[in-house]
């Protein structure tokens, strides 16, 4: 999965490093480059859910797979599109749009895994390294881009991408099963180990959580309305900060590959680093401090990195100082899914989906609206909004309750844990009170 999540956001990121020359090609400004960057995310907004309805219902071996054949087939349509004909932006728009479809079953399906595979104690790690592969996937994409690019043009980047894809779709389907008693490598050992560590109520039913449950529970819009902010964040820097810096700090094109890979590799380093310490902390206070605790105090100091990096009039140190927050921002991306995983159960998938759309939501509203508050009020508030919306993300988490299931039948219960070393003691101390 961390290699399916590197692949997924190459696919992705690569218009951010190859939008000037797309932009210039197809002779769009700015504003309608974002609408090109937004189509995508729409798309990937939109089946977010639906994606992970699929993979709770025909598991996420067949979904994956299917994901990523789809997106290597409109990362390559993309690249056919051919500039002069009639409504070639109309066709681009729709190729993107589509192509967010395809993504937008990964991390959905992804959750259902987890909840089917990692015992609830060690999943803030597991989700770390999946979403590790968030940032070294958009991490390299800026210089491996940049080298296709400079030395054959943006299209035959988008075909390699595509090729890619599609061999990791193939290798997934081969090697993956939907549960581990399902796997010829697990071993019975290993088996007692996760389902003794798996909740309840993820063993007790295969019933979905119905749709009215789901978006009846104040967790699940206090995890949508955070991971909105996240997204908004987050989405600067995969669609426009490549661009900022080269067009605005001034920086060269290598430069600016260099610069614009550090929030990814940071991303990549903090966020099985947060995987860890949600674990740890989990273990030790309990769900409510280890699960949300964290990402209130991670978004919080991302907002202030943000605010900073605009006092810096260097260009590099400004790069290193939004790094930085990026990195911290993604400390908390393992509670989002963790928590998800935790109290939805065999409907991991979907509850993550409704969670996700929300920080998809928020990606497309960045691509858009970027632009114009730059156009506008400059580029500093761009990312002081963003600023604002971490602070708000940060906020939000003080109503989620992880110890507490989203159970059909409109009733939230307890989390229990099929332990063998028994309850986790400052969560069973909470729920007794």
């Amino acid at each position: 999965m961390f290699a399916i999540s590197a692949i997924a956001y190459l696919d992705r990121v690569n218009i951010s490093i190859a939008g000037g020359s797309i932009r210039k090609e197809f002779g769009l400004d700015n504003i309608r480059l974002g609408w090109v960057f937004s189509s995508f995310v729409l798309g990937y907004a939109f089946f977010q859910a639906p994606g992970g309805r699929l993979a709770d219902r025909f598991g996420p071996r067949r979904i994956l797979a299917l994901a990523a054949i789809w997106w290597a087939a409109f990362t390559a349509l993309v690249a056919a599109v051919p500039a002069g004909i009639p409504g070639a932006f109309t066709v681009l728009l729709a190729a993107r749009f589509l192509l967010g479809v395809g993504e937008g079953m990964v991390f959905p399906a992804s959750n259902r895994l987890v909840a089917a595979w990692i015992p609830t104690g060690e999943r803030g790690a597991a989700n770390g390294l999946i979403f590790a592969g968030v940032g070294a996937g958009a991490g390299i994409t800026p210089p491996f881009i940049t080298f296709i690019l400079l030395h054959y043009g943006w299209r035959p980047s988008f075909c390699i991408c595509a090729g890619i894809g599609l061999v990791a779709g193939l290798v997934w389907y081969r090697i993956a099963r939907d549960r581990p008693e399902e796997h010829p490598w697990v071993k019975p050992a290993e088996l007692d180990h996760i389902r003794s560590g798996l909740p309840k109520q993820a063993t007790q039913t295969r019933e979905t959580v119905p749709w009215r449950v789901i978006l009846g529970s104040r967790s699940v819009w206090a995890l949508t309305v955070s991971y909105f902010a996240f997204g908004y964040v987050s989405y600067i820097f995969f669609t426009w900060f490549f661009l900022y810096l080269s067009a605005v700090r001034g920086l060269d094109l290598k430069a600016s590959a260099f610069f614009g890979m550090l929030p990814f590799l940071a991303m990549a380093a903090f966020s099985p680093l947060g995987g860890l310490l949600s674990d740890r902390l989990t273990r030790r206070y309990g769900h409510r401090t280890g699960r949300c605790g964290l990402p209130v105090v991670s978004m919080a100091i991302a907002a202030g990195f943000l605010v900073l990096a605009m006092q810096a009039r260097d260009a590099r140190v400004a790069s290193i100082v939004l790094a930085g927050g990026a990195g911290v921002l993604y400390l908390s991306t393992s509670c989002f899914w963790s928590v998800t995983a935790d109290i939805a159960g065999r409907s991991a998938g979907t509850v993550s989906g409704v969670m996700n759309m929300g920080n998809q939501i928020g990606g497309a509203v960045t691509a858009s609206l970027t632009p114009v508050l730059a156009s506008v009020f400059g580029w500093s508030s761009s990312f002081l909004v963003a600023a604002g919306l971490c602070g708000i993300g940060a906020v939000a988490w003080l109503a989620v309750d992880p110890r507490r299931a989203v159970a059909s039948g409109g009733l939230k219960q307890p989390i229990e844990q099929r332990n063998t070393t028994g309850h986790d003691p400052a969560d069973a101390k909470s729920i007794a009170t």
